[in-house]
């Protein structure tokens, strides 16, 4: 249970930052009647979810075969990732309610899928995460790991679509900035831990 609830804190620090991905959420969730959000935000996870998996299973499994490649994963992971945390404590996110949202679930699911999938900082990002989940815990143990991180999906793009929808009118810069600080700490802590793991694996 310990490893699934640290891939939940992993998980929801890396989807929560306001990129595009939430972005698009929020857009959905000011503008949108409620009786649609619910089919919005399961096409959202469900793309969320499945790069997750595509970079676990991708990557990570590539990894987990050479010891060379598992140690250029862990430096440049460590790195990378403790640079992301660092953007996320210094960037200034804002409201943007340009979107327009007022159009079929087909093509709002085509966007939902170009905000991820199409997206190549979370290409890049998930790749490295995930794939130093992978050979940080082999076998089972990644497994627990990449299960809370789905969940942490789940939970999060729910309740961030379910919050605003509610409070919407309380919705602003300053909680965007508290969530992007709370979260590039997170993130921080966890690549230090991969550059103090790739030491001691010298």
């Amino acid at each position: 249970m310990g490893l699934y609830l640290q891939g939940l804190a992993i998980g929801l620090a890396y989807v929560a930052p306001i990129g595009m991905q939430n972005l698009f959420v929020i857009n959905a969730a000011l503008t949108q009647p409620r009786r649609r959000l619910v089919p919005i935000t399961l096409i959202v996870i469900f793309f969320d979810v499945s790069l997750l998996l595509a970079c676990f299973f991708g990557i990570g499994a590539l990894v987990e075969r050479f010891t060379w490649l598992q140690m250029i994963v862990l430096a440049a992971g460590g790195v990378v990732v403790c640079w992301i945390g660092l953007g996320l404590i210094r960037e200034r996110p804002s409201m943007d309610q340009s979107v327009d949202m007022d159009i079929p679930l087909s093509r709002i699911a085509a966007k939902a899928f170009v905000v991820t999938w199409l997206n190549p900082q979370a290409l890049i990002d998930g790749t490295l995460l995930y794939g130093s989940f992978r050979v940080g815990h082999p076998g089972a143990d990644s497994t627990l790991l990449v299960l809370g991180s789905a969940t942490a999906s789940c939970l999060w793009f729910s309740g961030v679509t379910l919050l605003i929808s509610l409070f919407s009118a309380r919705f602003n810069d300053r909680v965007l900035r508290i969530i992007n600080i709370v979260c590039g700490s997170v993130i921080l802590v966890y690549g230090l831990r991969l550059i103090l793991q790739f030491i001691q694996s010298l």
